[in-house]
């Protein structure tokens, strides 16, 4: 499991012109699964990413989650996460779950956010082709993989 996120004070999905998924302040998480992924990757990327310490404090430091702010989720399933470019100039996406692994995974993801955080979490379209609107306050983008917790 890997994700890419972003810190925001604010966040869109559009599929077909509508407006499917938005926040204010808070976390957009661009998430890609692979068929090796189990649930204790989703429960460990759960609590690191309620309690990663990227927001400022009073004085301007990253000292706060997004429990701490009181922020929101933004989740979009990004499949192209796990790319291998390491051959040609055509990425490779065979390390990425198929849909019948990687859908079930998104849900559980997105519903365990929910219940761990009591935050609000909004959610693109899996496998939608999606327009992604972000202000990235910071900016701060941050990549976390289960398989490489670094």
């Amino acid at each position: 499991m890997r994700v890419v996120i972003q810190r925001v004070s604010e966040a869109s999905v559009t599929v077909g012109g509508g407006v499917v998924g938005s926040i204010a302040k808070g976390m957009l998480i661009l998430v890609g699964f692979e068929d090796a992924d189990v649930d204790g990757d989703i429960d460990w990327m759960v609590n690191k990413l309620c309690n990663l310490r990227i927001f400022d404090d009073a004085e301007d430091v990253m000292n706060l989650s997004i429990m701490d702010i009181e922020g929101e989720f933004l989740v979009v399933s990004q499949f192209t996460l796990h790319a291998k470019t390491r051959k040609g100039n055509r990425p490779s996406y065979i390390k990425a779950a198929h849909p019948e692994v990687a859908i079930p995974l998104y849900h559980q993801f997105i519903d365990k956010l929910r219940r761990h955080s009591q935050l609000t979490v909004s959610e693109g379209i899996f496998g939608a082709k999606m327009l992604v609107d972000i202000r990235n306050d910071g900016p701060v983008t941050i990549i976390i993989d289960t398989k490489n917790k670094e």
